[in-house]
């Protein structure tokens, strides 16, 4: 086949997803992987021996249940959605904001969330062909509610989207900003909490105030990386629509299984994200007495940081030399010039991170 006609037929492809880079995760092998927001902790091993001979009676041959009704149940009995709240499952938060996309959004239409946020926001926007429209934050990442409201009154939006906390910045935005937003929308308002586990604050239980307001949450940043497993709840109404769009099946009976046992054993994430909090504190404290280094309060499972008078990329490189890996975020907008993000680890590799960065940014610090 010519070259000519390969180029021909790649024309095809719409110009919304030729104008896209591919979602980039960068190799981990051997390092301290501190990039991705991931519990570090692995599962007790009598309960990952419990798990392991309950995976012995799945039927593979069949297709897994198409409304995922035993581990509803068990989401709802772990205090996770409101008892009686329908939940559409998707594979991770990312799949459920593409539902929502293809549901509501579209050519002609608009979504607004404030920036710098998650970044598949703006990627899922493109692809579906819903206008993206950015309200930039405060320069300390707060909710400027003034600009969001303003937005929302000249963009008339079908879809604004609020991460709360917010990744990058890892804060909680304003709650009392937040419903005032809500009241002005007339679209619907989109409260992504991919890390409630670790902030103590949610919206879920207000969801029967509200007509216009859906949550979405994850059970990756718990614990459960692996499983991809996200859903949203809400009004039944909105859920109907969304479960049209979902494909069937979506969810796997291993995912399946494996959340509805692991959620069975909520107390030992809880555990486990309280002491990442814990650590998020004392890591925070270090970094804040660092020459150089401005780090940003977290209500999340990581600490976003600003280089003052050192380069983030050099930094950057200089970890990585070290074998710890952190997110890059310097250059990817003028909000986060200069800044790198550091998931909080187990304590050892908490330490390393620390003392390779002290080294780097300051001749005169020490961990002791």
């Amino acid at each position: 086949m010519s070259e000519e006609k390969d180029n021909s037929r790649l024309a095809l492809v719409r110009g919304a997803v030729q104008s896209l880079r591919a979602y980039a995760v960068t190799d981990a092998t051997g390092m301290i992987k501190l990039d991705a927001m991931e519990n570090p902790y692995q599962w007790p091993d009598d309960m990952i021996r419990t798990w392991q001979e309950q995976l012995r009676a799945v039927e593979m041959n069949r297709y897994p249940d198409p409304r995922a009704g035993a581990l509803t149940d068990r989401i709802r009995a772990a205090g996770l959605a409101p008892v009686g709240n329908t939940l559409v499952f998707g594979n991770g938060s990312d799949e459920l904001i593409q539902i929502i996309m293809l549901t509501v959004g579209g050519h002609g239409r608009k979504v607004v969330a404030p920036v710098p946020s998650f970044v598949m926001y703006e990627m899922i926007a493109r692809f579906t062909d819903t206008e993206f429209v950015g309200i930039p934050l405060r320069d300390d990442f707060t909710l400027d509610i003034e600009a969001m409201i303003a937005g929302v009154r000249e963009h008339d939006p079908a879809v604004v989207i609020l991460a709360y906390p917010n990744n990058p910045s890892g804060n909680l935005f304003d709650r009392e900003a937040m419903l005032e937003l809500i009241s002005e929308c007339n679209g619907l308002v989109v409260i992504d909490e991919a890390y409630h586990i670790f902030s103590n604050a949610s919206f879920i239980d207000d969801l029967d105030q509200y007509d216009n307001v859906v949550v979405l949450r994850t059970l990756s940043k718990m614990g459960l990386a692996g499983l991809r497993l996200g859903y949203m709840t809400g009004r039944r109404e909105w859920l109907t629509e969304f479960d049209k769009v979902r494909l069937p099946f979506n969810v796997n009976v291993l995912t399946q299984l494996t959340a509805e046992f692991a959620l069975q054993h909520y107390r030992v994430f809880q555990e486990q994200a309280d002491r990442i909090c814990r650590e998020r504190k004392r890591v925070e404290r270090i970094m804040d007495s660092l020459d150089n280094i401005i780090p940003y309060p977290s209500d999340a499972n990581f600490v976003l940081f600003r280089c003052e008078g050192c380069d983030a990329e050099e930094v950057y490189q200089g970890l990585l030399q070290q074998q710890i890996l952190i997110k890059n975020l310097h250059g990817s907008g003028t909000a986060l010039q200069n800044c790198l993000r550091a998931t909080v680890g187990k304590t050892h590799e908490n330490e390393a991170f620390l003392n390779a960065l002290s080294l780097l940014v300051t001749t005169d610090y020490s961990l002791q």
